[in-house]
């Protein structure tokens, strides 16, 4: 028993022997028995019954042969592989006979698609059967990414090639945008719609009132192209109620009807800060950098000569510039 001093037990799992089990187990098959002070360093071994005592002197212990003790240890194995086996023949008893039920129909239809890669190949997909109109809604307005711009662009002008409109409704923020604003001049005219909107909803595209793909998780790297024709007439009913609300990118942002010196940009911010919100929450409800959101409201103090963010909002509804809240 030497050659075993220094090597301890480790935590392992129930089904499992540590090195210093398996050396004890190891000499105790090789000479027929141990003395029972030999499974201090491996009590795995009484654990999972490979030992026995010895039935003539209680002091030593006698190993359980390697085929009974597999035979013993598996017991509890199989039975929850059998037991799996009758669940699963269970579940296929119940469901099959509903295949035939089911509608194979695809315009009744929610796709999951995971991964940037297949949503592109799901836009291409949906825009080669466009015949007729691509709604968008498109949050943010200051983060575009001009590669996806490229790629909308191209899209665009093969669309416009087959006669196809667009209407896009953007976030105020995108009427000072270059890389949106290049994006829109080479869209000719009569093929595209645009208009901008304070506030607006998650990204929605709709091919045809058909076919329409919304983000399936916060960082859009999945989507969900529902094909449900239910569905679909929804997200395009709340799609024009947006349109109907937003104002045309040809038309000047109104400014406030009084004579404080705000902008339409920090009419909205002074609209949200006196709701109650965070910057962070400010900023993603009109589609502006934090940043940005924070200058507005410095430029707000400063034209209203405020002290602090408490008395900004005071001298916004005594100036009549925002409506007291209840």
């Amino acid at each position: 028993m030497g050659r075993d001093e220094g090597i301890s037990h480790q935590p392992h799992g129930d089904l499992e022997l540590c090195e210093a089990g398996v050396r004890t187990y190891t000499e105790a098959l090789r000479a027929g028995r141990l003395p029972r002070s030999a499974l201090e360093p491996a009590p795995c071994l009484t654990e999972l019954a490979l030992v026995h005592p010895d039935p003539q002197d209680d002091g030593w212990i006698r190993p359980v042969p390697p085929s009974s003790a597999l035979a013993h240890l598996l017991q509890p194995v199989t039975r929850e592989i059998h037991e799996r086996i009758r669940l699963s023949a269970a579940l296929a008893d119940a469901l099959a006979p509903l295949a035939s039920v089911a509608t194979t129909d695809p315009d009744h239809a929610i796709t999951v698609l995971e991964g940037l890669p297949l949503i592109d190949t799901a836009i291409e997909n949906a825009l080669v059967n466009t015949r007729e109109e691509v709604l968008t809604l498109q949050p943010g307005g200051t983060g575009q990414e001009e590669e996806r711009l490229s790629k909308a662009l191209g899209r665009a002008l093969a669309m416009a090639e087959r006669g196809v409109s667009l209407r896009h409704i953007y976030q105020h923020p995108a009427r000072y945008n270059p890389p949106i604003k290049a994006y829109l001049e080479e869209i000719p005219p009569g093929n595209i719609q645009v208009r901008t909107i304070e506030q607006t909803a998650e990204r929605l595209i709709v091919f045809d009132r058909t076919v329409a793909l919304i983000p399936a998780s916060a960082n859009r790297d999945a989507a969900l192209e529902i094909r449900h024709p239910a569905l679909v007439r929804y997200l395009v009913q709340v799609y024009e109620v947006l349109w109907a609300q937003a104002m045309p990118l040809t038309s000047p942002l109104q400014p406030p009807a009084h004579d404080t010196p705000i902008t339409a940009t920090q009419l909205s911010v002074a609209r949200l800060l006196v709701e109650g919100n965070t910057d962070q929450i400010v900023a993603r409800k009109l589609g502006i950098s934090v940043r940005t959101c924070r200058a507005h409201i410095a430029r707000l103090m400063h034209t209203l000569d405020a002290t602090s963010r408490t008395h900004l909002g005071a001298l916004l509804v005594q100036s009549g510039v925002m409506e007291p809240t209840r």
